[in-house]
Parts: C-alpha cells; structure tokens; sequence
C-alpha cells in the first residue's frame, strides 16, 4: 500500500471523495506498492481503488478514460523508496569521488522502475524473480541493463558480487518475453577487452532483436583511485583496436541482421583520433543518451540549421564564449568557426576546460565542474554571454557536481550564463536567437 499525500481539485479521485491521508491499497484486486503497479492498473476504463482510512477499509469505484489521470499525489515519484546498488564494481565512478560532495552525490542508483521511466541502467543483482516475473508480466520495456561481460565468473569478479553472474539469466527470461533491451559494457583495459569482449558480444547478438543495441564505453578513471581495484586508461593506439574489433563484429551484425547492434562511446574515436562514424552507422541512435553517436547526430542537426540562418538576424553583432571539456573541444571549435565565417560580425570563443577536480583522464563535458569553471575562465573574454552544455549541472539544471551554483559562476565571471542542450538545433538557435 502507499500513502495518498493529496487530491487535485476537481479531478476525479476529488470528485470520488478520496482525501489526502487516505492509503491506496489495490486496484480492482491487484496490490499497489509504488508507481509500476498504480500506472499499470489505472489504464482501465472503471477501476475500483479498496482505500484504507484510520479504522476503515473501503471501495470506490470511478469511470475514466483508458490512459486518464484521476488527480492522486503521492509522497515521492517512484511511491516507494529508490533501491541502491548493493554491488562493488571495479570501475564504479561514485567509489572515485572525493569526499565533502553532497550525499545525493554518493547514492548509488540500481532501480528498474527508473530504468523504463528515466533511462538509467541496471545491474539485474537488485531483481527477484517476482521483480523479473512483473516486468515480463506488464511488458515494461525497454529496460537499460549494464552487462559489462557474459562470463559469469569475470562478471562477479567486476561487479564484486557472488550473484552477478547468475543475475544474467535474466536476459534469457526477457528475451522470451520479448522485452527490448538496451544494454551496455563499461570497458576495463584488460579485464573484459580482448576476448573477452569478443565472447560477450556473440552471446549478446543471440538475444537480438530484443537486445536492440549493446554500447561499449571506456570506463571512466578520476584521480581519486587509492585502494581501488588497479585500472589503466586505454592508449590512443589500444582505442584504435577496441575500435577495429567491436566495429568488424558490427559489420558482421549488419550483414546477419540489417542492424549493427555494437556501438562505440564517442571517447574512443576522439582518444583514437579517429573520425566518428556517420549517421547511418548508429541504427537512430538508440544509445545516444549514454554518449554514443552524440557528436555525430550535434553535427547533423547543426548542418541541417544552418539551411535556416535567413531566420535569424544574420548581421547581428554577436560576442559570444562557449565553454566545454576537453574531449568535445575541438569538435565544438570546428562548429564555433562555421558559425563566423557565415556571419561576418560575430565571433565566439571556446575554452577548453581541463578537469582539474576529477583529474585529466576525465575530459568528458558532464563532468566538469564549477571550480574549474570559475579558475580557467577567470579574466578571459566572454563576450556578452557564455555558453555551457546542460550536461554539466544537475537535473534541476542549478548546481555543478561540485555543489557550485550556475548564479554563483555568472556572478563571478561577471557575464549571464545560458546552458544549451547537446542538439546542434539548439546550439545554433541558442547563439543566434534574439
């Protein structure tokens, strides 16, 4: 059962009589424990809710349309409390923080429910059969998994837990239910490279089509690593062949299956120097929310606005700062200089920011922070305005990992900040609007 916090006004649980404090316990029969079985079982048209009120247990019965909110709120999104990783993985980034950060910081998420409804990836270690048995029942999908490596012995020994390798059963019972995963291998230099990869990713190509896409992303190595399980960052020419093995695997794939399934983090390319595949390559990007194929589809949409610049103010003058990590740099320089040799009055700078705060294996945008920020653009030409990328604050779009706020940042550089998602339309809309 969950708590019912409250009651819009003149919705159909209002209308019904159902009050805040009430506790929601089934719906026509079937048990409510948090926000997968409420959303489930309110699609029907008449739905009966059994309430429990102090001393009473009662029934109310309302009529809605199939997909039709009836106005409850409850204490918190998932209804229930968020379940944490219970795992000790070698690579894992929240071991690598420095202490004094704020404890939202140190959680560590492992929640199916957040899988579907937020896209964050899962280890299946949290799952019970009746966790797998609902997710097969209601046909919630897709679900993002973190596999990192069929081999159920390395498994448990990357994950330091003794059930992760029989966890990955679970594939085989959503694949027969048909559930669409989309699934990933976080890269450890010579842990499950090599052979190792190669065996995972034939395993993982028998699930498909259900295993829809498989992306394999170098894990990510702070400085903050004393006492941690002994990783080293691939070299430029490992990255090539990480390149070479995992894009020939896909060939194969798309010859089988008209898919390429295996899709490479954009870091392996940029620490390779190589150039990213083109668009086609990525299938429709189905792991671009995990950095894979993000540069590559910035660039399209970039190009295809462009076709638009009559839209906006074309001899506008324009200084403009745009700030970035390491790893994008050159990339968003390249898009900066297109952007001043169609406009004859505008300039932009783009600054490289080194991470001093994670170290300088971390050069991803997402993991700046604001103290670095605020020390290397301290005394530069920003222009009338600078430009962020929105990866590098929190959700609430407020705070830098370091606990840095963006008012805080604009009032000591003194320039107005605006952060711009990573779409090449609104990078280009972002810098020329009005």
């Amino acid at each position: 059962m969950v708590k019912i916090t409250g009651v819009e006004k003149g919705s159909i649980a209002d209308k019904a009589g159902i009050l805040g404090g009430d506790y929601l316990i089934k719906i026509n029969g079937c048990d409510i424990n948090d926000v997968l079985d409420y959303r489930f079982y309110i699609t029907e048209n008449k739905i009966t809710l059994t309430l429990h009120r102090e001393a009473e247990l009662f029934d109310i019965t309302v009529k809605k349309e199939q997909y039709e909110d009836i106005g409850l709120e409850f204490e918190s999104f998932l209804m229930d409390k968020q379940h944490s990783c219970r795992n000790k993985c070698i690579f894992c980034f929240i071991d690598q923080l420095p202490r004094g950060m704020r404890d939202t910081m140190y959680f560590k998420d492992d929640d199916s429910r957040m899988s579907f409804l937020k896209g964050s990836y899962i280890t299946l270690t949290n799952l019970s059969d009746a966790d797998i048995d609902r997710i097969c029942k209601m046909k919630i999908s897709p679900i993002n998994i973190s596999v990192h490596t069929t081999n159920p012995e390395l498994r448990c020994k990357m994950m330091g837990n003794r059930f992760a390798g029989k966890s990955l059963e679970a594939l085989k019972r959503f694949y027969d239910a048909g559930i669409t995963m989309n699934t990933q291998i976080v890269l450890c230099k010579g842990v499950n490279d090599g052979k190792e990869l190669t065996r995972s990713m034939s395993d993982l190509e028998k699930l498909y089509p259900y295993v829809q896409s498989v992306s394999v992303v170098p894990s990510g190595l702070t400085k903050y690593r004393e006492g941690l399980y002994p990783l080293e960052p691939f070299s430029p020419d490992e990255c090539r062949a990480v390149i070479e093995q995992v894009e020939a695997f896909s060939v194969g794939c798309r010859q089988q299956h008209g898919c390429g399934i295996f899709y490479l983090g954009d870091e392996f390319y940029i620490k390779a120097g190589l150039p990213l595949p083109s668009g086609e390559s990525y299938d429709g990007y189905p792991q671009i929310e995990n950095g894979v194929g993000l540069m590559t589809s910035m660039k399209e949409e970039f190009y295809d606005e462009l076709d638009f610049l009559d839209d906006y103010d074309t001899v506008k003058k324009r200084r403009l700062s745009i700030a970035t990590g390491e790893a994008a740099y050159e990339f968003i320089s390249a898009l900066a200089r297109e952007l001043e040799e169609r406009l004859s009055d505008t300039k932009i700078n783009v600054y490289k920011i080194e991470n001093k705060f994670f170290g300088e294996n971390i050069t991803v945008a997402g993991l700046v922070v604001g103290c670095d920020l605020k020390e290397q653009l301290c005394g530069k030409d920003l222009g009338e305005k600078l430009f962020i990328p929105s990866v590098m604050l929190r959700y609430e779009n407020d705070l830098f990992l370091d606990g840095v706020s963006i008012d805080e940042l604009s009032q000591y550089l003194g320039v107005e900040i605006e952060t711009v998602n990573n779409s090449g339309f609104e990078f280009v809309e972002a810098l020329l609007k009005e």
